[in-house]
């Protein structure tokens, strides 16, 4: 592949100066706290919901799903149904309340009838734990990726590729602000569904478009899955402990997509709750489709590339639909696909990345540090933006420690900390008349220790051969994913944190449900 590197660097350089012109021109625009933080409220539904697919359909939806499908079959789709389902609860529970409800952040919602400062503090600090582990998956995906197509085998150079990514990352944020990133995410989208789609079809044609002559080559070429491959428990259908984690996993995949704040932000970026709503739905058709090819995607993967070829190239099972792309249209459709995941690796680190400094800057800063009275008015914005240089050396430093992690797996550990820490918290502030501070505290805080203590004794962190570090062992939770005991305990936390104090806003709650039910004074709510 040496040969190719040219090639595949050419083409990174042309998307990579493409979107910065795009991010430059967005740019323009970004003069106040809401251009910068909510994109001035200026996306329709539609774009909206294009630029939703492109924050969603991470690398673990094209790289770590295909991956997954290719190695382990039916389990690795399961990721695939879990992110989709989903979004039923984003669409019927949060959506149009949120955007009713808040300004910015998550914060804005949780704190609505709650007291401030301490509650805002718990929202950040949430916001800022979801995003660390997002962006740890993200940028292992990056070293990975580009490791397979410059063919960089050692740990230094791959580290060298993720520090490149980050810095990229840090200026799309840093010049474009929400805007700018918004279009990154709906230009990146739509380069993703295109890409994912002709390579479908390209796989599909390669067997007379016969769905059961490629499943059946799938097993032949799979000699030690064989038949398994086709069914359910591959994975996770060995042991107890192993089907109690794929149970474990699917909760936190299904719960924890409402409680992602980079996605809960995006309600922010129309002018509408209706807005809102229709963008849920343009999101979850664009989704639901790609996951449709992520399946042909990945069986395609085992069937022409091999499980063992796939296990062996730089990146593990993150290489599954670079591999294909390369077996189907040799280094010109590799280097195009590539440029794909690359484009959606940046373009999700940069939403990841603007979602936690404005957690920052909005409510640490402008609402607790300063009481809501900021020195001047681009306070806001210039303490977001040097946020986002620090989150940026962080998550490149983690994503260095993560590298060779399967990034679906990771996004799926961000997603348990999501439902845990952020979604009980989110449900019975909306719909729970009695809900009041101490038990926002007792939720958000108690589910962020309880899950992110379960995810460090887990075998995802030491112990067995596929952990974060291989060499110790202190694994004392048998489980990889802690969503099944996470995700009740922090629901419990809340309600006993709330029972167990006498402090109940009734009127505040009043005027809350009347906004989040009916947009009243929303719009007065979103005036900076």
């Amino acid at each position: 592949m040496n040969g190719n590197a040219l090639l595949n660097i050419g083409i990174f350089g042309i998307f990579v100066a493409a979107t910065l012109v795009v991010v430059i021109r967005a740019s323009r625009n970004t003069k106040t706290a809401a251009d910068y933080l909510a994109a001035g409220r200026s996306f329709t539904g539609p774009q909206n919901g294009v630029a939703i697919a492109g924050d969603y359909l991470s690398a673990a939806s094209f790289l770590g799903i295909a991956g997954a499908i290719a190695l382990n079959g039916y389990d690795g789709f399961l990721y695939s149904i879990g992110f989709l389902v989903a979004w039923l609860i984003a669409l019927l529970l949060v959506a149009e309340l949120l955007r009713n409800t808040g300004k910015y952040t998550m914060g804005d919602v949780l704190s609505f009838r709650m007291r401030q400062r301490p509650v805002r503090a718990a929202a950040a600090t949430s916001t800022m734990a979801v995003s660390f582990f997002y962006l740890l998956a993200q940028m292992a995906g990056a070293g990975g990726l580009v490791a397979l197509l410059l063919n960089i085998t050692g740990k230094f150079g791959q580290a060298i590729v993720i520090a490149v990514v980050g810095a990229l990352m840090i200026a799309y944020v840093l010049i474009g602000g929400m805007k700018g990133t918004t279009w990154v995410q709906i230009i990146k989208a739509v380069l993703l569904i295109v890409g994912a789609g002709v390579m479908t079809l390209w796989v599909l044609a390669k067997f007379g478009l016969n769905l059961s002559s490629l499943l059946g080559s799938a097993v032949e070429n799979a000699p030690k899955a064989g038949e398994k491959l086709l069914g359910p428990g591959l994975q996770y259908g060995a042991t107890g402990t192993s089907k109690l984690d794929f149970l474990s996993l699917a909760l936190a995949l299904v719960l924890g997509t409402a409680g992602l704040p980079h996605i809960l932000m995006r309600f922010y970026t129309v002018p509408t709750a209706k807005e809102a709503r229709r963008s849920v739905v343009w999101a979850i058709w664009l989704i639901g489709l790609f996951y449709l090819f992520t399946l042909v995607l990945g069986y395609g993967a085992a069937a022409l590339v091999g499980p063992d070829k796939i296990r062996a190239a730089p990146g593990g099972a993150n290489s599954a639909a670079p591999l294909l792309a390369e077996a189907l249209g040799g280094p010109l459709l590799l280097g195009l696909i590539a440029a794909v995941a690359f484009a959606t690796i940046l373009a999700v680190v940069a939403g990841l990345t603007i979602t936690a400094s404005a957690s920052f800057a909005h409510d640490i800063y402008a609402n607790i540090i300063k009481k809501g009275e900021a020195e001047d008015k681009d306070a806001e914005v210039k303490v977001a933006r040097r946020t986002a240089i620090v989150i940026g050396i962080v998550s490149i430093l983690g994503g260095i420690a993560a590298n060779g992690q399967n990034i679906a797996f990771l996004v799926a550990l961000a997603f348990a900390v999501a439902a845990s820490a952020n979604l009980p918290t989110i449900l019975y502030s909306l719909f729970w008349k009695r809900f009041n501070t101490s038990g926002a505290l007792w939720s958000i805080y108690g589910g962020l220790v309880v899950t992110i203590t379960l995810i460090v004794l887990s075998p995802a962190v030491s112990g067995k051969p596929t952990s974060m570090f291989k060499n110790v062992d202190f694994a004392l939770f048998p489980l990889s994913n802690p969503g099944i005991v996470s995700i009740p305990v922090a629901f419990l936390l809340g309600y006993l944190g709330t029972v167990l104090s006498k402090e109940n806003d009734k009127a505040k709650y009043a005027e809350m449900e009347v906004r989040a039910l009916t947009g009243v004074g929303a719009e007065k709510a979103t005036v900076h």
